[in-house]
């Protein structure tokens, strides 16, 4: 199988994965820990912007080869295994279509930006700046 192949297969199981995860989240018997950490996972891998944008070269996917199966193989671990089982299941049965919605994309990148905000004023206060 050429790499190219096997990179796609790739990128569905992670996408399938995420959206197992999305569903585990919202089931009652997952822990909270697991639930906080599959809701900043599934929301990093379906937002619009990126740590380090991917126009930049190599870097700009580095953190999506990194980051995302990283934290998906965490919460995974975090997950109670019947729960994850049944979420894949369900995930399998219905997967997901995502559709391109700029209201969506405003709500992310207001999202983005006041946690930009809030950081730096962090770091400012942190230091003494304000």
């Amino acid at each position: 199988m050429s790499l190219v192949r096997r990179l796609t297969a790739r990128a569905r199981g992670l996408k399938a994965e995420t959206h197992a995860l999305y569903l585990a989240c919202r089931d009652p018997r997952t822990p909270w820990t697991a639930r906080l950490i599959a809701a900043l996972v599934v929301a990093y891998a379906l937002s619009p912007l990126d740590l380090v944008p991917d126009f930049i070269p190599v870097l700009g996917y580095l953190d999506d080869l990194v980051l995302l199966p990283l934290g998906i193989a965490l919460t995974i671990r975090l997950v109670p295994p019947e729960v994850l089982a049944e979420a894949r299941a369900q995930a399998a049965a219905n997967p997901i279509r995502l559709r391109r919605d700029w209201r969506a994309g405003a709500a992310i990148l207001a999202i983005w930006t006041a946690a930009l905000v809030a950081s730096a004023i962090f770091v400012l206060r942190l230091l003494n700046v304000t």
